[in-house]
């Protein structure tokens, strides 16, 4: 199913493959060193295949896939969701600040993706 996308979804899928670029590096940055707190290699392996998944579910969504936007919504969700436990433990402050900022760009890349677009007003008279 084809969908006509407005410029704020287009910016909403923008946003949602910049934000999935980090974290398709995450598998390849280095461990965290010992006496440290950072994520599992579990987690940056899953990050970096949801990563992935929403990099080529953004090229269908371009295109007008509504399928395929609502793939990326789903792995940007789960990527968030994946992320939320650096609240919880103790890890530094900006490890923090970025998980929010993350959280936030990922939010509003889900409310520019599925904004409808603007309907014209009806002026009978």
């Amino acid at each position: 199913m084809r969908t006509v996308l407005s410029k704020k979804n287009k910016i909403g899928i923008v946003i949602a493959a910049v934000i999935a670029v980090p974290d398709l590096l995450s598998v390849v940055s280095p461990p965290t060193p010992d006496g440290e707190t950072g994520p599992p290699i579990g987690i940056l392996i899953v990050s970096s295949i949801l990563a992935v998944i929403t990099l080529v579910a953004v090229y269908f969504a371009w295109r007008g896939n509504a399928a395929a936007l609502r793939v990326v919504a789903g792995t940007r969700v789960l990527g968030v969701l994946t992320s939320l436990p650096a609240f919880f433990v103790d890890v530094p402050a900006g490890l923090k600040v970025a998980v929010a900022v993350y959280v936030v760009l990922t939010i509003a890349a889900l409310i520019l993706m599925f904004s409808p677009a603007k309907q014209p007003a009806d002026v009978s008279v």
